[in-house]
């Protein structure tokens, strides 16, 4: 029974990754640089941003999923379903990397900013060779939780029709009248979870930023 499904589930787990793969790679960065862009900001580009934070946060990924493909085709916006997903994801995660990120770049003592000023570093190297490795080794336990919450999350795309780990074997499931495949989706997330901890951990142990 599982084997028949295996195919189709497999499918599921390349898409599942596929998306986890391209959003974090994206989303990291960007975060990154939504941090720093707000907190050296002007007034109203700080608010701009806070705008889009708090929109991205308090409201449900879900929603904003269905949001992105169904509701930007009436202002004439019409995305793919994968694009779409992607768009959502990257939006919405960037927002909670880019709180994680400036939390991080918030507690590096004040000091460390005026000695890049008075040794005339280079603002853009002064944030890169100084300022990040402090924010990393401070910040790496919540980005690690977001990294594994985001393979989770991917779960969410079957909204869009789009044939996920989670949804192939749902209809597996169905299928065949029975828990089996769902057992064996929960086995993979497990895996990946597994295998993407034990990097997490490796980085944060080995590295010290």
């Amino acid at each position: 029974m599982v084997l028949q499904a295996l195919p189709s589930i497999i499918r599921g787990a390349e898409i599942t990754l596929e998306l986890f793969s391209v959003v974090l790679v994206v989303s990291l960065p960007l975060g990154l640089g939504i941090a720093v862009l707000k907190i050296n900001a002007p007034k109203w580009l700080e608010w701009m941003i806070q705008v889009y934070i708090t929109i991205m946060r308090g409201t449900p990924l879900l929603l904003q999923l269905m949001f992105v493909f169904f509701g930007l085709p009436y202002m004439g916006i019409t995305l793919d379903r994968f694009p779409a997903a992607i768009l959502a994801f990257i939006l919405n995660y960037a927002a909670y990397f880019a709180e994680i990120f400036r939390g991080g770049i918030l507690g590096v003592p004040e000091t460390q900013f005026e000695a890049l000023k008075v040794l005339r570093i280079n603002h853009v190297k002064g944030y890169y060779k100084v300022i990040l490795p402090q924010v990393l080794k401070t910040t790496w336990p919540s980005i690690a939780n977001e990294i594994l919450a985001l393979v989770k999350d991917t779960s969410l795309i079957y909204i869009l029709g789009l044939g996920e780990i989670l949804r192939a074997g749902q209809i597996a499931a169905n299928r065949y009248a029975s828990m089996l495949p769902f057992i064996f989706v929960g086995v993979i997330y497990l895996i990946i979870t597994g295998i993407l901890s034990t990097i997490l951990n490796k980085i944060e142990k080995n590295y010290q930023f």
